[in-house]
């Protein structure tokens, strides 16, 4: 990749700096560590250093705060050095100004001289210093690669301007008894859309782990019959949104390459089989769901007719915030697996709903982006059909960053999630965030899947350092 200066690695480099310090101040972890390093700006008298290992952890810290402030210092002097707009200057100097009360308000932390009622006044500075450096970065990528005029005059569904749909074969079903039924049950099961079930099944186990050390007497409990009553309910629940989804867009699904070649568009299902299909995986789920409680068999039908009926026929073909709006289907799981163990919905697994809701257009807008002439052949109106590419990608930024904080706000209410959550939340969100800024220079499908899959690998490796954490750590 070649971008034009170093200005933007600078900007991705401090803020993810910044964000390394909120995550590791949120964590149990410093909290434990600042209890073994008292004093400012080493230990005790403010000079000696730690007796404990806890407390390197907290000295690191400090260290650490003192690099991520030169490159604080660096960005805003680079933006007004290479004239940037104002209001990435403002945002930058904003940043500036407000790090060194945030480090003050943290070494009154360390030596006790904060009231209790401002002890979180410490972590949303730092969340406001991040929130401004992301912000320049946002505005500095689309002032150096965006074009404001991508975006159409006037979205026309199912434009005929594209080139066509290559036409599928129809498909060889074999003759013989046994590869016919191989050949049967492969179709089925692609209707369940088995792709995605490892990740929101992944989505519920982390809220079941998280709602485990909160689970009041009488609850259902964290127990392997709950724990498998509600994955094996929950992966039948998507299998049957999936279902229904596909008879429902069958039509469409014609039209787009990407799909064409699904059971119901080849005909290789008829549609009155897959709609028995997805009912009896309706009747299966929500009865598993029903053997744990009442509230969890609500959720999972809840999510089964949102992601079938309300996002498939009503937001997808009709809104550009489709996608958005759509996240909430994504995010059910999380509360589906906290209701579970516990029989009511709480505020871990709502945090824990609220950052897959942010994720899903920080993820899904780069798979928009790959295939937006397909969205467009299809006739629905996704965000770079609509709106262009440029906005597109300024806005996987601004998702990219609320889940990040997000992600902040759940460690420091969620007790269990300590150094492993950290690390594995800055690396990947790190990661995530490298692909991004390399799909605003190169603007190209391999550059969207790669922040595809890089998404998916964030949200992946959170969840299983969610569950760790919660579980074994």
């Amino acid at each position: 990749m070649t971008i034009p200066d170093r200005f933007p690695a600078v900007l991705a480099a401090a803020a993810m700096g910044v964000y390394l310090l909120i995550v590791v101040g949120a964590t149990t972890s410093l909290t434990e560590a600042a209890a073994a390093c008292g004093g400012w700006p080493a230990c005790g008298d403010g000079t000696a250093l730690p007796a404990e290992t806890a407390g390197w952890v907290a000295l690191g810290h400090r260290l650490l705060a003192v690099v991520v402030g030169t490159l604080v210092a660096l960005s805003a002097a680079l933006a007004w050095r290479d004239d940037a707009s104002r209001r990435i200057r403002a945002a930058l100097t904003l940043a500036l100004f407000v790090y060194p009360a945030q480090a003050g308000v943290g070494a009154l932390v360390a030596v006790g001289g904060l009231p209790a009622a401002l002890g979180s006044l410490h972590l949303l500075l730092g969340v406001a210093i991040f929130a401004a450096v992301l912000a320049g970065l946002a505005w500095w990528l689309e002032a150096e690669t965006g074009d404001p005029d991508d975006a159409p005059d006037d979205f026309q569904s199912g434009t005929d301007d594209l080139p066509p749909v290559e036409e599928v074969p129809d498909p060889d079903v074999p003759t013989a008894t046994g590869p016919r039924l191989k050949a049967t049950a492969a179709a089925y099961f692609r209707l369940m859309k088995p792709r995605l079930m490892w990740l929101l099944c992944l989505v519920a186990a982390a809220a079941m782990a998280l709602a485990e050390p909160v689970a009041t007497e009488g609850a259902p409990g964290f127990t392997p019959r709950v724990v498998a009553a509600t994955l094996v309910g929950g992966a039948l629940s998507i299998g049957a949104s999936g279902t229904f989804n596909h008879v429902f867009e069958r039509d469409v699904d014609k039209r787009m390459q990407r799909t064409n070649d699904r059971p119901l568009a080849t005909d290789l299902v008829p549609v009155s089989r897959a709609l028995a299909f997805g009912g009896f995986l309706t009747l299966v789920s929500v009865g598993l769901f029903w053997t744990v409680n009442a509230l969890t068999a609500a959720l999972g039908l809840i999510a089964i007719a949102f992601y079938s009926v309300v996002y498939t026929l009503v937001l997808k073909p009709n809104t550009v915030q489709n996608t958005v709006i759509g996240g909430a289907a994504g995010a059910l799981p999380a509360l589906i697996g906290w209701a579970a163990v516990t029989g009511e919905i709480g505020g871990g697994g709502l945090l824990l709903a609220l950052i897959i809701f942010l994720w899903t257009p920080a993820h899904f807008y780069n798979l928009a982006l790959a295939y937006k002439d397909d969205y467009e052949r299809g006739g629905f109106p996704m965000m770079p059909v609509v709106r262009g590419e440029t906005t597109t990608r300024r806005h996987i930024v601004w998702y990219l960053g609320a889940t990040l904080v997000a992600a902040v706000a759940l460690a420091a209410v969620a007790e269990p999630l300590g150094a492993l959550y950290a690390v594995v939340g800055v690396a990947v969100g790190a990661l995530f965030l490298w692909t991004v800024v390399r799909l605003h220079y190169e603007q190209s499908e391999d550059a969207a899947f790669r922040a595809f899959h890089a998404s998916n690998a964030y949200l992946g490796l959170l969840l299983f350092a969610v569950v760790f954490d919660a579980l074994v750590v």
